[in-house]
């Protein structure tokens, strides 16, 4: 039984001035390092993140991942470096850059590090002329961030690059970013804790009610992180909505719960009753396991929400841990 965490993140140790390389930041500015103490994403002043050597080196990944029993992580970039604010030539710029960076990180291990690419999602045709070439060079798909300022997934932009991403065979992983800020949300990591799965369910909402999978082929293959949110929970709603306030609620052909099995999630919900819900509401075969890995808030030991959870059956721990994932990204595991 092989395992496999769709989600986790790189960070270079270090990367190009972006200023220099893609353009001035005065606007939005670029981010950068600090190591005077810590090593620490800056933009501006403002302390982002401090991170650890297990966002870029191989020998401490692979350490970690013996220790917590898992044999390939699919590694994808951290959404702060997106860079959708910009101008699609500057964020094209900025995307080499990491992805060519995102290679040399998963080069130590190619067996166990697969790597995810970034793309200037703000621009259609940028976006798959990058895909293409990321895929050519060994990335096996994409990570997207869940919109662009105020266009969400059903943007008509958008949605051609997700045909291109079903018509070459390349997976796309969701991942929620650039939460609403207010004074409401500044504190307690509340942008996390309530943001992050609101922005989510609105995402795949759009991807319902904007009635793109009305648009896209069946063969896409695309996930959500964190679990899809709060989606999950709130099917009966939508469906609700949907059947009584036709006149209001979205273009789709069908009601929400019709395409629950167009989309994948993972497991990062951290809770039995949550995971229960998960695979209840998408089906067993719709969720892979997920860790966020390397970041405080992910699971560590890695998988061990699915290997205890009783209600999951031999093989449907199988599948989380591994199998749906395989399928999914469309390669075989082939270590040891």
């Amino acid at each position: 039984m092989s395992t496999i965490d769709v989600h986790t993140h790189y960070v270079p140790r270090s990367w190009p001035d972006l200023s220099a390389a893609a353009g001035p930041g005065e606007d939005w500015p670029w981010p950068r390092l600090e190591s005077e103490r810590d090593v620490t994403i800056m933009i501006r002043s403002t302390e982002f993140r401090r991170i650890e050597a297990n966002c870029w080196d191989a020998e401490t990944r692979l350490a970690d991942m013996d220790a917590d029993g898992v044999d390939v992580q699919v590694v994808s970039p951290t959404p702060v470096f997106f860079s959708y604010t910009r101008p699609g030539d500057q964020a094209l710029k900025v995307a080499r850059i990491f992805n060519d960076l995102a290679l040399e990180i998963c080069a130590p291990a190619p067996d166990r590090f697969w790597p995810l690419c970034q793309v200037p999602l703000q621009d259609p045709d940028l976006a798959c002329a990058e895909l293409d070439r990321c895929l050519a060079a060994g990335h096996l798909g994409v990570e997207i961030g869940n919109h662009v300022g105020d266009r969400d997934l059903d943007d008509a932009g958008i949605v051609t690059f997700l045909q291109h991403c079903a018509r070459v065979g390349a997976p796309v992983l969701v991942h929620p970013w650039d939460m609403p800020s207010s004074p409401r949300l500044n504190r307690w990591m509340a942008q996390w804790l309530t943001g992050m799965p609101a922005e989510s369910h609105l995402s795949i909402l759009a991807l319902v009610l904007g009635g793109v999978f009305d648009q896209v082929p069946e063969s896409l293959r695309i996930c959500f992180a964190h679990g899809g949110g709060s989606f999950p929970f709130w099917v009966g709603r939508m469906d609700n909505a949907w059947h009584r306030r036709p006149d209001l609620v979205g273009t789709s052909e069908y009601p929400p719960s019709h395409y629950l099995d167009r989309f994948s999630v993972d497991t990062v919900v951290f809770a039995e009753p949550a995971l229960r819900l998960l695979v209840d509401t998408v089906g067993v075969d719709r969720v892979m396991l997920g860790s966020d890995y390397p970041y405080p808030l992910g699971e560590r030991p890695v998988g061990q929400l699915v290997r205890g959870a009783p209600f999951l059956t031999e093989p449907a721990r199988a599948q989380l841990l591994g199998g749906n994932a395989a399928r999914f990204l469309g390669r075989p595991v082939t270590v040891g």
